[in-house]
Parts: C-alpha cells; sequence; structure tokens
C-alpha cells in the first residue's frame, strides 16, 4: 500500500516537475515570438482576455493560457495599459508583459477629449497623457477653439502640438455636414459663426433632442438685435471656472459677455460635439426667445419675458 501511494506522489511530482518546467521555458525562456517586430493596438476598455487574444492573433505571445497564468501570478491582468505598441522580435512572455505593464514599448495612446472642453482643457488633458508640455498644446491651438473635434484619439507618443492640433481640427472638417457653406449662408451666418453658436449649444444644453430648439433661440435674438444673454459666454471671459456666477461677473467688461453686447462673441467659446454642430446647422424654427434650466436635464422654452419669468418662478425657487 505504501508503494502504491509513493508511487502516486511521485507521478504526482513527476507531473508537476514537467508541467513547472514547461511553463518556465514558456514564460522566461522562449523568444521564438513574435519573429519580427509587430505593431499592435489595444483598444480602450479591453479585458486582459481581450488583450491576450489580440497578442496570441498578431503572433506576440506563443501561448495564451501560458501568458494569463503568468499575468494573474505576477498580479499583473489588472495593471496593463491600452494603446498602440511596438514589440521587438523574439521577446519572453514576461518581457511582453513588462512592457504592456510599463508603456516600455508603447508608440501611442488612448486620449478622450470630452465635447464642450475648451482648447485649454484639451492641452491639460493631453500634457496629463505625457504627449507634451500643456503650454505647448495651447501655443498649437491658438485660433483654433472650436474646431479641435472632441473624440478617442489614439496620438503617437512622439506627435507634436502641431500634428495633434491637426489630428483634431482634420477630425472637424470631416464631422462638418458636407454643404456647411451653403447651410451657414442660409442662416446669413459663416460657417465660424455657425460654430460658434455649437459651441454655446454645447455648453448650455443638456438633452441632445433639445440642441435644434435652442439653436434657434439664439438665431431669434440674433435677427432681432437682442442680446443672447448665454452664462457660458462669461465663464469663458472668466480666470478660473466657476459653478455660479455672481452679479459682478455678469457686469465684467468683456467682449464674450454677452449679457452687456449683442451678437456673437468673437470666437467659439469651446469644442462641440457632432450633435451641437448638426444643431447649429439645422435649428428648429420657433417664436421662442428665452430658455430655463429646469433642474431635470431639460429647459422650459418661452416666447414672451412674462412666460420666462414665470418658468423662471417656477423652476428655479
Amino acid at each position: 500500500m505504501r508503494r502504491v501511494v509513493a508511487g502516486a506522489i511521485g507521478a504526482v511530482l513527476a507531473v508537476v516537475l514537467i508541467a513547472g518546467g514547461w511553463f518556465y521555458e514558456i514564460a522566461f525562456r522562449s523568444t521564438s515570438e513574435p519573429a519580427t517586430p509587430t505593431h499592435v493596438v489595444i483598444p480602450r476598455g479591453s479585458s486582459f482576455a481581450d488583450i491576450t487574444a489580440v497578442l496570441a492573433d498578431k503572433g506576440v505571445i506563443g501561448n495564451a493560457f501560458a501568458f494569463r497564468l503568468l499575468a494573474k501570478l505576477t498580479h499583473a491582468d489588472t495593471d496593463v495599459h491600452a494603446g498602440e505598441y511596438k514589440f521587438d522580435a523574439h521577446l519572453t512572455e514576461q518581457g511582453v508583459l513588462d512592457q504592456l505593464r510599463s508603456g516600455g514599448a508603447q508608440v501611442a495612446v488612448w486620449v478622450t477629449i470630452p465635447e464642450g472642453f475648451t482648447a485649454k482643457e484639451i492641452a491639460a488633458r493631453l500634457a496629463d497623457a505625457h504627449l507634451g508640455s500643456a503650454d505647448d498644446f495651447e501655443r498649437a491651438f491658438k485660433g483654433h477653439e472650436g474646431f479641435l473635434f472632441p473624440s478617442t484619439y489614439l496620438v503617437p507618443t512622439d506627435a507634436s502640438a502641431d500634428a495633434v492640433e491637426k489630428l483634431l481640427t482634420d477630425q472637424f472638417a470631416l464631422e462638418l455636414p458636407p454643404n456647411a457653406a451653403a447651410k451657414a449662408k442660409a442662416l446669413h451666418m459663416t460657417v465660424p459663426q455657425v460654430v460658434t453658436v455649437a459651441s454655446l449649444i454645447e455648453r448650455e444644453a443638456k438633452a441632445d433632442s433639445e440642441r435644434p430648439l435652442m439653436a434657434g433661440v439664439y438665431y431669434n435674438r440674433l435677427r432681432i438685435g437682442m442680446p443672447l444673454e448665454v452664462d457660458a459666454t462669461i465663464e469663458y471671459a472668466l480666470p478660473e471656472h466657476k459653478t455660479a456666477l455672481s452679479f459682478a461677473d455678469l457686469a465684467i467688461d468683456s467682449p464674450y459677455n454677452t449679457y452687456k453686447y449683442s451678437g456673437l462673441p468673437p470666437t467659439p467659446i469651446a469644442n462641440p460635439g457632432k450633435a451641437s454642430l448638426d444643431a447649429a446647422f439645422n435649428p428648429e424654427s420657433s417664436e421662442y426667445l428665452y430658455y430655463v434650466y429646469k433642474g431635470d436635464g431639460h429647459h422650459a422654452f418661452a416666447k414672451t419675458l412674462a412666460e420666462h419669468n414665470a418658468n423662471v418662478a417656477k423652476y428655479l425657487k
């Protein structure tokens, strides 16, 4: 009986040693993969299983099971960076994992630019992604406020500030309606002026369904020479963002003070997304001249000051 038990234990130990040797060889010694330098894009939000599948499909790793086991044992399966990588030829799987964790082979990073960000905020977001200095990006973005399209980009780590500016403005050009100039002319506006309207919508609207109606309010006011009175334009003029404006803020002497000066502000006040651009080029016709936020993600619109004051009393208690 003892011989049987000893034999069973010996067999188990042999299997363990063989498996351990196999794992050690695959994870730490084998350099057969990748056969050549290989570029791989890791999508944002990928699970580690997704990442492993991409690496295996591209021939960067030879054994997906061993790679996932190695990552699990070293607690690396929750500590990887999305982006684009260039893996040198003949890496161990430990080497591949190390480069994923450290970003050492990373040649591009994912950066999300939210709708409504200003050029300054975009510059800060790119600097936070270690793509360059915020000052350099701000210099490159000067004069392009409103035309830096908000989206998720795979930005090369060695891209210059000017190259990033071109990436964002080229995407903006693709997002414009193909007949943007004709649509702007029909509104008695230029394309940059419509983009400025879109930037107001982006900073003021909450619900996509209300964006065309809000655009109509702005065009109605512009047509009759009525000040736009958009709080977001004053926020743009202030040195620091404020969640609530004071009476002193409403009185500042700035061309962006649309309470004080009629017409559009001199430039867009943010970088609008697709929904706001579409609304600005395709406003909904109405007689509304006012709106007030209801606090539920929607606005109450009014044709007269009396109706507007009643809405203010109702919703801004």
